[in-house]
């Protein structure tokens, strides 16, 4: 088995499906049949004719009960990024292939389903026919291709106790080590058996380099994403692990990054949520540099939280998020004395911004002692850890929005919109 995460989501689809045609059976839908001469007559005899059941017409007027079923969507999203689908369908006898992946991965579904019960009227699930259409499937998308896989652990995140596999796509999934076929392990590192594990398959040509570079640059997205989605601490290890079509695992030096801190769990209804928004986080990230396109502040302040993220020294993450918070909201520079009430009036309501503006302010007072090296006046008042994860908070959530493209990226210009229409109200 080359991708056990599609065959696991082929299997769970498989399953409710068939519990869905047999509840359909069991409420009276009946099966077509043809009368078909049958194979075994002899030449020269009198044909002998049977009955055989119209089972891929009796399933494609079901389509709509077998696409609303949950498991539906994460298993057609996976067909929908393999590119042998195209040879899967011309195998199996289709005429015509649209050139949609969409389109080509529905059909695939209905082809393998088609498969799985050809000739029944029954759908009771038969693991046999289903590992013969799945090996058939198999054989058809990695047709002279084989499949990499890169693996690396996710610290700082747990999943829910009932998710074993959290698929991300594209090849993308996040699972428990346990729940991965046969899980790397290094002398030292029995601890990876209990971890959460990020996982990358790809199908590529034999030839081709394994794909690390393209693991590394894929994990770090699903991690800004993480970072972004969730409050928590959460880095990825240094070191990965890398095999070929269920080979042996080697050591790759992936680079990791952060600090870990208490685990943060992903909730099993947060799932597609967190689905969605990695997806449409990898879509939006900004490009940093001159090719930015005017997106270079915001691709600046992202790498300035990251930055933060990854401090061990709670000040000095303080230095990284108020930068990055500078470089959203007083491109003017520190000495005009903006950020605080900008930042106040973009993140708190009305009746709270005098007291964000405040401690904003008190969080600039720390941020010079930290730089001029004199020990920090410490309000009694107010946590300076707390302040710390205030300010994180704050500025997650501004990057948030302005990537989901609920803030104008040109958040100054919003905040001072704001202000202009505070001063005009009545008091």
């Amino acid at each position: 088995m080359r991708n056990p995460t599609l065959h696991g989501l082929l299997e769970s689809f498989t399953l409710d499906a068939s519990r869905r045609l047999c509840a359909a059976t069991a409420e009276g839908d009946e099966v077509p049949f043809e009368v078909a001469e049958s194979d075994g007559s002899r030449r020269g005899a009198a044909p002998l004719y049977c009955y055989r059941p119209l089972t891929e017409i009796f399933i494609r007027e079901r389509l709509g009960l077998l696409v609303a079923l949950s498991t539906y969507a994460p298993v057609a999203r996976a067909l929908e990024v393999a590119e042998g689908t195209a040879g899967y369908l011309t195998a199996v006898g289709e005429s015509r292939i649209s050139e949609r992946p969409q389109d080509r991965a529905d059909a695939a579904l209905r082809c393998f389903i088609g498969r799985v019960f050809a000739q029944r009227s029954e759908f009771g699930f038969e693991p046999d026919r289903f590992e013969g259409a799945y090996a058939e499937l198999e054989r058809a998308l990695y047709q002279g291709q084989c499949v990499f896989e890169v693996v690396t652990p996710l610290l700082g995140m747990g999943l829910d106790e009932g998710t074993d596999e959290l698929v991300i796509g594209d090849g993308l999934s996040l699972m428990r080590a346990r729940a991965l076929a046969d899980p790397p392990h290094l002398e030292g590192n029995e601890h990876l058996e209990d971890s959460i594990l990020i996982v990358l398959r790809a199908a590529q040509e034999r030839s081709d380099r394994p794909p690390v570079a393209l693991a590394r640059s894929r994990f770090r997205k699903v991690l800004t994403a993480l970072r972004l989605f969730e409050r928590g601490g959460f880095a990825l290890g240094p070191i990965g692990f890398s095999r070929i079509d269920g080979g042996a695992w080697r050591p790759v030096a992936l680079g990791g990054s952060g600090r870990p801190r208490l685990t943060t769990m992903i909730l099993a209804a947060h799932e597609e949520e967190f689905r969605a928004f990695c997806n449409l986080i990898g879509r939006r990230l900004p490009a940093a540099g001159p090719e930015a396109s005017g997106a270079g502040e915001l691709a600046w302040a992202l790498s300035r939280f990251e930055m933060g993220c990854e401090r061990i020294a709670q000040f000095e993450a303080l230095t990284d998020y108020l930068l990055a918070l500078r470089a959203l909201l007083e491109p003017e520079g520190s000495a005009s004395g903006r950020l605080a009430g900008r930042l106040a009036v973009i993140c708190a309501p009305a009746a709270e911004r005098g007291a964000l503006a405040q401690r904003a302010a008190y969080a600039i007072s720390l941020e010079r002692a930290v730089i001029t090296g004199i020990a920090p006046a410490i309000d009694p008042g107010c946590s300076a850890d707390g302040l710390v994860d205030e300010m994180a908070e704050h500025l997650r959530a501004i990057l948030r929005d302005a990537l989901c493209g609920h803030l104008d990226a040109d958040v100054r210009s919003v905040a001072d919109e704001l202000l202009a229409e505070a001063a005009a109200a009545p008091a």
